[in-house]
């Protein structure tokens, strides 16, 4: 039994409407059980598509499109916005991409997790993210 590995998340096996690429923030819903997040501020996130996740649940999970949802550790993910370490992140209006928390549109259960790199651009790019560090 392995104690240890080099990536550093715990993931969990969903079916999703489609086969999303890895760094993709998903919600719960859909025809299926995840779906890509097309919501700003969406209490649905169930969290952001692992690139090769440390654990993995629900591994034997049969369908066309099972995607490994990281829940808790360190994962790629899409941003877009000004962004800083520690920030707490949320679904962008843009689908897949992660943006920081605006306060007046906090609800519980909106957090994905926090920056753990700087970012700035109205473009989409990637930072390491810690999911389900509220």
């Amino acid at each position: 039994k392995a104690t240890s590995a080099q990536y550093a998340d715990l993931a969990e096996m969903y079916c999703a409407d489609q086969n999303y690429p890895p760094g993709t923030v998903v919600d719960f819903g859909g025809s299926k059980e995840v779906t890509i997040s097309a919501k700003s501020h969406s209490t649905a996130v169930a969290g952001i598509i692992s690139t090769n996740p440390s654990y993995l649940m629900n591994s034997t999970l049969e369908c066309e499109n099972a995607v490994e949802v990281a829940l808790v550790g360190r994962v790629p993910c899409q941003v877009v916005g000004t962004i800083n370490k520690g920030d707490r992140l949320v679904s962008s209006s843009i689908s897949g991409v992660a943006t920081v928390l605006d306060n007046n549109q906090y609800q519980p259960g909106c957090i994905i997790g926090k920056a753990l790199e700087n970012y700035d651009s109205t473009e989409v790019g990637i930072i390491e993210v810690a999911v389900g560090r509220l």
